[in-house]
């Protein structure tokens, strides 16, 4: 996928600005998998119609994340064999080409790190399918009591609030000293990473965000007075389509 980013000539091409990031952050729901992890949980649970209300809000920017949050754990209530249940039934769905996007990165020996509103119950099974280090993942916990009962979850998590993302990108370039960061996800709580993420890349191959699509010029200023379209060639056996995405230079 990364050798098939194209844009219209600028000073500094897409080539360019990705050889220069040192590591990509990358959200997990619709944009490393298909589905929204919470919404197959709350299915599972029998709870889906209630808490996809919830996600979309709360992915379009119509809510603050941590309400949201709260709001489809307290409908959901899962259990621990809730969540264990609903992983074997329900296995990741990677989006297509994300495994070579990320075997490219590393090979190149840029650093991949899950940045997630999500649970690191749900999204740890994701990161050993695609060879991504555990401590490289910033989500959120959720509390069981003794017998495994839902209890809560940690409101102290990075990514348990809005602006979250922008966090956990702050922590990882102070420990890694990392000069440029790249944060690819299909969500308001993604485009909120930037800065301090160098790069925002607004993934649509699943779900098209207005609030995404729509970035205001004060946080995507160009020197063309637009933003340089990137496709990413998607192939499946039924069809090959152009997944259009966004990516947003850091204004300086």
């Amino acid at each position: 996928m990364l050798d098939r980013f194209t844009s219209s000539p600028e000073p500094e091409t897409v080539s360019d600005i990705w050889r220069s990031v040192s590591a990509v952050c990358f959200d997990v729901d619709s944009t490393i998998c298909e589905d929204e992890g919470i919404d197959v949980l709350a299915e599972h649970c029998g709870a889906g119609k209630a808490v996809q209300e919830w996600t979309i809000k709360a992915m379009n920017g119509d809510v603050k994340f941590e309400d949201a949050l709260a709001a489809r754990l307290d409908i959901i209530k899962p259990s621990r064999q809730d969540i264990q249940d609903c992983l074997a039934q329900h296995p990741p769905k990677f989006t297509p080409g994300i495994k070579k996007l990320i075997a490219v990165l590393r090979e190149k020996d840029i650093a991949v790190f899950l940045v997630s509103g999500g649970f690191r119950l749900m999204i740890e099974p994701v990161a050993e399918k695609i060879g991504i280090p555990l401590y490289n993942i910033y989500a959120n916990t959720i509390f069981f009591d003794r017998d495994g009962k839902y209890n809560g979850f940690d409101d102290a998590e990075l990514t348990a609030r809005d602006g979250g993302k922008a966090k956990a990108i702050e922590v990882i370039k102070r420990i890694h000293g990392y000069k440029k960061i790249a944060m690819v996800g299909d969500g308001v709580t993604d485009l909120q990473a930037r800065p301090p993420a160098d790069l925002f890349v607004g993934f649509g191959g699943i779900v098209t965000r207005d609030v995404v699509k729509e970035v205001p010029r004060a946080s995507a200023l160009h020197q063309h007075g637009r933003l340089p379209t990137l496709r990413m060639a998607r192939k499946s056996a039924k069809h090959e389509r152009f997944v259009r995405c966004r990516l947003v230079k850091q204004t300086t």
